[in-house]
């Protein structure tokens, strides 16, 4: 049972998913009937992945890299996590191999470098019949699909409706590291501006706000620790309580009050704005990745 599953181009992102993946499959069951549920299995659209490993389960866990130098990195993150995070393999510059060793691969490359890692001398028959899962921005599954033999099933991260053994293995992979939605390809890109670029966006308002945390006379330390619980209590009530955000900012808004007085201060600001206008940009900036340059 089980099946082997192969990072090409294993970076920050296919570091995350592997990292995710072996902490799902090495938290023992009994952690998850004492309340150490992760906050995802209670909200919709995501199922962590528990019990015992089946077809749809990863057994054997190869990460790809094109130097020596990163592959030492690799290495040495992965015995860091212990566990199954020991079993890990790292091939350096061994792309072809690596693909014929596995059932499932995951591209996670530079989106510029799709075509020629996938155009390599015989990649293309190594991926026949298994299953390619692209998280890479930009790159379309037309221009995947070109790349490879029809027999190649293909997934953008997951834009399409694949087999339900397909989607088995997909939801298992993915809801380790968070949620999971299928969605279709046209919102792709909204969808890496939000969900791929987001955390920075994010965090540059966690950051703002304990600027101003240490500008009234917060320790650094503190302010920024009280910003990052703030945003995170917030993203809670929306995810698990339900409610909208609009609902939550009236919640804590009262008349003459120092939150409304700070809502105004932001609208001078234009913040809202200015937020939506930089996942529009970003949305734009997503969509040209991993398309030909234009002279």
């Amino acid at each position: 049972m089980g099946y082997s599953l192969c990072i090409l181009g294993c970076g920050t992102m296919g570091i995350a998913i592997l990292s995710g993946v072996i902490d799902s499959l090495d938290t023992p069951a009994s952690k998850m009937l004492k309340g150490f549920h992760k906050w995802e299995s209670h909200t919709p659209g995501t199922l962590t992945p528990v019990g015992p490993p089946d077809a749809s389960v990863p057994t054997r866990f190869l990460a790809c890299v094109s130097r020596e130098e990163s592959g030492q990195k690799l290495r040495k993150v992965f015995n860091d996590l212990g566990g199954l995070g020991t079993t890990i393999e790292v091939w350096v510059s061994k792309n072809l191999e690596a693909i014929q060793s596995s059932d499932v691969v995951i591209l996670s490359c530079k989106p510029q470098l799709a075509h020629t890692i996938l155009g390599e001398p015989g990649i293309k028959e190594a991926l026949d019949g298994k299953l390619l899962i692209s998280i890479l921005a930009g790159v379309t599954m037309r221009q995947l699909t070109d790349w490879v033999l029809p027999t190649t099933r293909v997934v953008r991260a997951m834009p399409n409706t694949p087999c339900k053994t397909d989607r088995s293995v997909i939801l298992k992979i993915f809801s380790s590291i968070g949620r999971c939605r299928f969605l279709d390809e046209k919102h792709f890109d909204a969808c890496t501006a939000l969900s791929g670029s987001g955390p920075a966006f994010a965090c540059i308002f966690m950051e703002a706000m304990a600027d101003g945390g240490v500008m009234m006379g917060l320790p650094r330390a503190e302010a920024l620790e009280l910003a990052a619980q703030t945003l995170q209590g917030a993203a809670r009530m929306v995810l698990q309580g339900g409610s909208h955000p609009a609902q939550i900012k009236d919640s804590v808004t009262t008349p003459g009050g120092c939150t409304i007085a700070g809502l105004l201060a932001l609208e001078d600001g234009r913040v809202r704005s200015t937020i939506a206008r930089g996942i529009q940009i970003a949305t734009e900036r997503a969509s040209e990745l991993g398309q030909p340059a234009k002279k």
